[in-house]
């Protein structure tokens, strides 16, 4: 009885001394458990801040909300030579002495609003990284999400479409923790790229020729008033010389780039964002010389915010020339001639071109032309120099036309 007795006291020592240890056990994986859980949520938390500074989200800065600026998406767009402004806080007066004239055919042109959100777009190439269509501030955007060097490429016929001379314009997006974004002209002779790059805080770099050129560095103004905001880029190749200009500025010229280049890519260490991507034919227009042989000239650079008679600021650099040349023959008078592609109903093609004349009229005159040497004239999608099935076309029937009046 007493060997009984003994044996259930030891048995029940022994049962409360597990269950104390079972308890202990459950308290302690019950702490992992939180502090796994609470690291996780860390964790998670901070891949969410990174996800949100790779995509830059199209959610208005600070500043637009207070002021109710913030864009919205555009649909339906029609005869737009760009969806949005690229450079708001640019006036006409900070272009003044710009000279940037563009190519006279564009031979390609993409503003992606007709791509749709979220995918690749049609008109191009992905050469590595990432990168989809994305909305930023609102706006249909080409957002190259990941890579280094993340790189996409035009869709072309062929893979050597660039000649002796050409432009390229774009818009970039840049934000304090970018890196910047990066053209990469690919040179004839199939050596490594050519890099020409923009840094986030403005200052323009080569890695040719040989042992590369640096261009001024810009802005003058704070780097706050330069992040968060759209900014125009515009290449200039002509003969081996490259001009480069950034918003109103011209940051680099390379006399001679001692290469030959037949394409390009557009790129850099994600993310990036662009838009309002055109290249064209050309460059730095005798249009003097246009005028004595056609009787008239034809620009394609003097663009205008999406559906509106609105002459977007880098207009300037065209502007300019038409001033100049009506300055130097006082006795020559011209038609300004609005010109639309096919896109929307005739009637509204026919007024907007007539008001992208008359804004050009009225621009020209108060940049010192009489009123009396300049009419007007908008002749909607009547008179297309190209057919109107492909961006290209459509591009190059978008124009201003400049007509000797006797």
């Amino acid at each position: 009885m007493k060997k009984l007795l003994l044996f259930i006291t030891v048995f029940c020592c022994i049962a409360g001394l597990q269950a104390q240890i079972n308890i202990k056990d459950k308290i302690k994986n019950k702490a992992l458990q939180k502090a796994d859980e609470k690291t996780d949520r860390a964790i998670d938390k901070g891949f969410e801040k990174a996800e949100d500074a790779a995509r830059k989200t199209d959610k208005p800065t600070a500043g637009e909300a207070a002021s109710g600026k913030a864009s919205t998406q555009t649909t339906g767009v029609r005869n737009k030579d760009t969806v949005a402004p690229a450079s708001n806080n640019n006036s006409f007066k900070a272009y003044q002495n710009y000279d940037f004239i563009p190519g006279e055919k564009i031979i390609f042109e993409d503003n992606f609003a007709a791509d749709a959100d979220g995918e690749f777009p049609a008109h191009w190439k992905l050469v590595s990284g990432q990168a989809v269509i994305n909305k930023v501030n609102g706006e249909p955007s080409f957002v190259l999400t990941d890579g280094n060097y993340a790189k996409v490429t035009p869709r072309m016929k062929s893979p050597a479409y660039l000649g002796k001379s050409f432009t390229i314009e774009f818009d970039y997006y840049v934000t304090g923790s970018d890196y910047g974004a990066a053209v990469f002209f690919t040179p004839s002779d199939d050596s490594e790229d050519k890099i020409l790059s923009f840094s986030k805080d403005g200052e323009t770099t080569s890695n040719f020729p040989e042992n590369g050129l640096n261009g001024t560095t810009y802005p003058s103004e704070s780097q706050e008033a330069y992040y968060n905001k759209w900014h125009h880029i515009a290449i200039a190749f002509k003969n081996g010389q490259l001009k480069c200009y950034l918003d109103q500025h011209r940051v680099l010229v390379i006399p001679s780039a001692e290469f030959t280049p037949v394409s390009v890519k557009f790129g850099g260490i994600a993310p990036i964002r662009i838009r309002n991507v055109r290249i064209a034919e050309g460059g730095g227009m005798n249009m003097l010389d246009k005028l004595t042989a056609d009787g008239k000239i034809i620009t394609h650079g003097i663009t205008f915010d999406v559906n509106k008679a609105t002459i977007r600021p880098e207009s300037m650099g065209t502007l300019n020339m038409i001033v100049k040349i009506m300055t130097d023959k006082p006795d020559i008078k011209f038609e300004v001639g609005g010109h639309t592609d096919s896109d929307g109903e005739d009637a509204y093609n026919m007024k907007l071109s007539q008001q992208r004349a008359d804004a050009v009229r009225n621009e020209l005159v108060k940049m010192g032309i009489n009123t009396s040497r300049l009419t007007a004239k908008g002749y909607g999608e009547g008179k297309p120099l190209n057919d109107n099935n492909s961006p290209e076309s459509k591009a190059n029937n978008r124009r201003v036309e400049f007509t000797v009046n006797k």
